[in-house]
């Protein structure tokens, strides 16, 4: 399993939402490049960073500081947040971002990032599909969670044949350290084993990543909060 540990940006200063929400932030002192070369000096071989303001905006804000944290990264970048046409997914690319995440426009114009896994290769986008159970059914949200694309998990899948990567979260877990859906991330890794799930939100301690069979966790808050120290979730993960 590959471990992400994870930084959301608003204003270039480091900080967790709580279940999404713009109104609920919670600040780190911590200095973005600093916690970059800190994951690598842990042996962290990746990291997930997302633009929140970009993810508000509906629109780049911050791509071009982290294009500057992609040029000198110790660690390989995997980035999300305000990521809305070729032109963005070519200039993260180009400075130097391994993956881009690309989350509403799945389910939005599915042809047309079809089209980017085509140009720039299955390797270099993830997609990330945030779901709400609704009667046991995983229904994607989009647009930063506020509206229901009325699409089922599986439905959106479908539509990505050529995808290679899918970060996964349940919405109702993010932030919230309760521990994963561990039953929708068993059953997207048995229904769709053409793509590598990254698990994301709830993960809070060395017993949740035991349990996960992904091929790979985004860890954040747990990481901030101090919670889980990065060394011993890294050794777990290459275990």
């Amino acid at each position: 399993m590959i471990l992400y540990p994870a930084m959301d940006l608003m204003d270039g200063r480091v900080v967790r939402l709580r279940q999404g929400r713009f109104e609920e932030p919670t600040f780190y002192e911590a200095d973005p490049r600093s916690a970059l070369r800190r994951f690598a000096d842990a042996g962290a071989e990746w990291a997930h960073i997302v633009d929140l303001d970009g993810a508000r905006a509906g629109r780049p804000v911050q791509h071009a500081l982290i294009a500057k944290f992609a040029a000198a990264a110790p660690v390989r970048l995997q980035v999300g947040g305000g990521v809305r046409s070729r032109d963005h997914v070519e200039r993260l690319l180009d400075a130097g971002v391994a993956r881009v995440v690309v989350g509403s426009l799945a389910v939005r114009q599915p042809e047309l990032v079809r089209d980017w896994l085509e140009e720039f290769g299955a390797e270099h986008i993830t997609l990330a599909l945030d779901v709400r159970l609704v009667r046991g059914e995983p229904q994607v949200a989009i647009s930063g969670w506020t509206e229901d694309s009325g699409r089922s998990l599986w439905d959106v899948a479908e539509l990505h044949p050529n995808a290679r990567h899918l970060l996964l979260t349940d919405i109702g877990r993010d932030g919230e350290l309760a521990g994963p859906n561990f039953d929708l991330l068993h059953e997207a890794v048995e229904r769709l084993p053409h793509l590598q799930v990254q698990a994301s939100g709830g993960v809070s301690s060395l017993a949740d990543l035991q349990r996960l069979r992904t091929a790979g966790a985004i860890v954040g808050k747990a990481l901030w909060d101090g919670r889980l120290a990065i060394e011993e979730a890294l050794d777990l993960a290459r275990a």
